[in-house]
């Protein structure tokens, strides 16, 4: 049974790798027409608040049509009240009449009011009939840096979309609504990381990990990409999208509202918190224990008010330095680690050699455990895995990143599961720079191979009877008194050596006399090129 799945599940099919299909690319060139001069940051919310009032406008159209059709359903119609909780109860949002995509596409090209103003009132509306929606839509689109005319014209084109497959047209409109965060995420350069993670990486993150059940938490989540795929995950491996709980949190205002949105859409219900608020100075899940943490915290993040926390409960391993969060993040993610959890963060280079500010003593207590004078107990070692990652799978930074996978049970004695061994005297790790396939001039990307490749080579390593076995320049499992040999530094590189060299096809005796030939031609060559020489120089008279 590969990969610790379910009983009686199987792998999921690898799809495809494809560009972008048409509907993306074609609404996408459609919508940046009315973007103008208004910065990226700015119309991302724009453009992905008609998508989403498209999308609930048509999922509230087709529950009305099933009501029309059933005998018994029929008279729910009459009263607003009954069928708004009718459609509440199927997880769809309930959208009064001004605010339906049909009378707005009828007034698309009205003056007085604008249509900009129609699509704030009805973002209002919904706001007001959806309690989890309060404070979450975009309402701009009368700004005066909107073209009007093609704000129309946009939505118009926006109709022609059509949200019918198995899921409710989940998965077409997710697939659109990934696509514009991947192309914003561009356009905005080092601040569109803040809230995009490329889909691969997340992928792998969540292909290692297999959230199938129990909490899933992440504290700086973005737009809620690590939420959607575990989803995903759970889903196309037989589980139950009831057996996961989604908790989150997220510092800035409109990335929270956009992640409400883009859950929303999917029909994922979340705890992203009661509103936007910084993970270390305001924790909204103080008491959560989580059984797998996702998290792509901000790179080297030198502004996270950390002089202001230094005796937090939160700094087991150590107190990280103010002048780069990194550090506090994996200990903020320790801190709400259930005893059995586990976790995946994205995080720079830096932080697997990084000696500075005490940085170095914090790591080297993760990797052997530390005394708690507090509880009066031995913490545990927590670092499972190591991966390094090619270059260029991030279109918002060249930072190079790693993934780091810690658990707080690396002997498996709490959580007793039968087919994970103890690990409590090593450490996985990986280098995966030469895997990926460039998929643009300056991107590239891991494919469903390339991520099957690391997370097998992850899984066959820790589970019993894994048949894991080391492979020069990719994998290597390291006892913690090697990594104590190195000083404490996390580098694959270190530790995973060269790849074997590829085995020799020709035989020895064909080989040498191939070298020799070759040779010979080389050494007449050179005794030309030194004839030539000579007589160049004879001719301006230096000969010899």
């Amino acid at each position: 049974m590969p990969r610790g799945r379910k009983p009686g599940t199987k792998t999921a099919t690898p799809k495809p790798e494809k560009s972008a299909p048409a509907i993306e690319t074609t609404l996408w060139a459609a919508a940046d027409k009315l973007r103008g001069n208004m910065d990226a940051a700015e119309y991302k919310h724009v453009a992905l608040g008609l998508i989403f009032l498209k999308y609930i406008s048509d999922r509230f159209d087709a529950r009305r049509r099933k009501a029309e059709a059933d005998p018994e359903e029929r008279a729910f119609l009459d009263d607003p009240e009954v069928f708004r909780d009718l459609c509440l109860g199927d997880n769809i949002f309930f959208v009064p009449d001004r605010a339906r995509w049909d009378f707005l596409k009828a007034h698309a090209t009205s003056t007085k009011p604008t249509i900009g103003e129609l699509i704030d009132q009805a973002m209002i509306d919904i706001e007001a009939e959806n309690a989890s929606l309060r404070g979450v839509l975009t309402k701009n689109y009368a700004r005066q840096e909107l073209d009007q005319t093609k704000l129309g014209e946009v939505l118009k084109l926006f109709s022609d979309i059509k949200f019918e497959d198995s899921h409710q047209g989940q998965d077409v409109l997710g697939r659109v609504y990934e696509y514009f965060l991947g192309e914003f995420a561009k356009m905005e350069g080092k601040r569109g990381g803040q809230y995009y993670t490329a889909g691969c990486v997340v992928k792998l993150l969540v292909e290692m990990l297999e959230p199938f059940k129990g909490r899933v938490y992440d504290p700086c989540c973005g737009s809620g990409g690590m939420f959607v795929q575990s989803e995903r995950f759970v889903e196309e491996h037989g589980g139950g999208l009831n057996e996961i709980s989604v908790y989150g949190q997220e510092s800035n205002a409109t990335t929270w509202r956009l992640a409400k949105m883009n859950l929303a859409i999917r029909g994922i219900e979340a705890n992203l918190g009661s509103k936007w608020a910084d993970t270390f100075h305001e924790d909204l899940h103080k008491g959560l224990m989580a059984k797998h943490v996702l998290a792509n915290p901000p790179f080297n993040d030198s502004d996270w008010g950390g002089e202001k926390l230094r005796g937090d409960v939160r700094w087991k391993y150590g107190v990280p330095p103010a002048g780069n969060a990194n550090f506090a993040w994996l200990q903020h993610i320790i801190y709400h680690l259930a005893p059995d959890g586990y976790a995946g963060v994205v995080l720079a280079n830096g932080s697997l050699s990084s000696q500075q500010s005490g940085e170095g003593d914090i790591r080297r207590a993760m990797i052997e455990g530390i005394w708690d004078p507090t509880a009066k107990v031995m913490l545990p070692g927590l670092v499972d895995c190591i991966v390094a990652l090619p270059g260029q799978l991030f279109s918002t930074t060249q930072i190079p990143v790693c993934l780091w996978f810690l658990t707080r049970d690396k002997s498996n004695g709490l959580s007793r599961d039968k087919k994970l061994r103890d690990r409590t005297a090593e450490i996985l790790f990986i280098d995966a720079r030469e895997l990926g396939t460039m998929v643009s001039r300056t991107l590239k990307e891991l494919t469903d191979k390339d991520i099957a490749k690391v997370a097998d080579t992850y899984h066959a390593w820790r589970e019993v009877g894994g048949r894991y076995a080391d492979v020069p320049g990719f994998a290597k499992a390291a006892t913690v008194k090697e990594v104590a040999d190195q000083g404490y530094v996390l580098t694959p590189g270190r530790y995973v050596g060269t790849p074997a060299a590829a085995m020799e096809d020709e035989p020895f005796e064909a080989k040498m006399t191939r070298l020799t030939t070759a040779f010979r031609e080389q050494i007449a060559e050179g005794t030309a090129l030194d004839e030539r020489i000579r007589k160049a120089l004879a001719g301006v008279g230096h000969g010899w």
